[in-house]
């Protein structure tokens, strides 16, 4: 069993131990997030999404470490792929990241997606709620990729930062895709490479062309994450929008469809769970499968005679 104490005083190994509880999926994690959750909405939460080779892993390490010399504590989830063995996280940023990793004062996770279309696993809502009640004042979620799917990163963060890099136009098309109505702050990270002016043009003409809710004008941020330029300025664009939010009823309405959310999430894992638990299920799964694989069932019948059966 948690020491919950232990957790709420930030020592990192019960931390460690909380976040492995909930990522297996273990008996004791709806427990252990009932005394975490009173604790939690405090943190700022920093979500970072991109492509793939866009720098966010350095940019993540240099942006921790510039919170960190700043006096604050900090808590950075990474979301990697999953291995193809183990199932478990493949941890390269842990490994670029060793470094940053000793510091007392901050907090490394990697976590696996196990299949998760979002780019984030289902157990990294509660990493981060339990590294806010630990006392971490920033956390940062790194997410895998970037594309359609990612906009699950806005249902973990208070702001989210989308990574882009000059001279790849397959950014932008990811961006009229779908993810541009999720980013607060844009960087186009590698910033000392050609073609920075282009994209930064492409993008304020996609901007102007995007009406947010909240008449938040998202920032461009130049950055060199290697030469650790630009860091600073894109601290400041993250704090100007942590502050605009606050100040209108944005914060609310986006807290507000975070808990649903959140709520119809956990309400499907848990109907679907007690559905798999009845007896003779499984078998009937089995059954029904092998109808629809021969032709001799629609997958919608299926499901309509699952449901309705007493």
């Amino acid at each position: 069993m948690i020491d919950i104490e232990k957790v709420f005083t930030g020592d990192p190994r019960s931390v460690a131990r909380a976040i492995t509880k909930v990522e297996s999926g273990s008996s004791e994690a709806p427990a252990l997030m009932k005394a975490v959750f009173p604790k939690t909405g405090n943190a700022l939460i920093i979500g970072i999404t991109g492509s793939p080779g866009a720098g966010k892993s350095s940019l993540v390490d240099k942006l921790a470490l510039h919170y960190k010399e700043a006096g604050h504590k900090v808590g950075i989830v990474c979301v990697d792929p999953s291995s193809p063995f183990s199932g478990g996280a493949i941890l390269g940023d842990r490994i670029r990241m060793a470094t940053l990793g000793i510091d007392k004062n901050v907090f490394i996770r990697s976590m696996a997606t196990r299949g998760n279309l979002g780019g984030i696993s289902r157990a990294t809502v509660d990493a981060v709620a339990i590294l806010d009640a630990a006392g971490f004042d920033i956390v940062i979620v790194e997410t895998v990729g970037v594309g359609q799917d990612e906009v699950e990163i806005v249902k973990t963060a208070d702001v989210s930062v989308v990574v882009l890099v000059p001279g790849m136009g397959d950014d932008i098309q990811a961006i009229k895709a779908g993810i541009m109505e999720i980013g607060d702050v844009f960087v186009i990270n590698k910033a000392d490479r050609d073609g920075v002016l282009r994209t930064q043009k492409e993008l304020e003409s996609l901007l102007s062309l995007a009406h947010r809710p909240d008449m938040w004008n998202p920032p461009i941020v130049p950055t060199t994450a290697t030469e650790n330029k630009g860091i600073e300025d894109l601290a400041e664009a993250i704090e100007s929008y942590n502050v605009f939010q606050k100040a209108g009823d944005a914060s609310l309405d986006r807290k507000r469809a975070i808990a649903k959310w959140r709520l119809l999430e956990l309400l499907q894992e848990r109907l679907l769970a007690n559905l798999l638990t009845q007896p003779g299920t499984s078998e009937k799964l089995e059954a029904m499968a092998s109808e629809i694989a021969a032709k001799t069932k629609d997958p919608y019948s299926a499901v309509e005679e699952i449901l309705t059966t007493k």
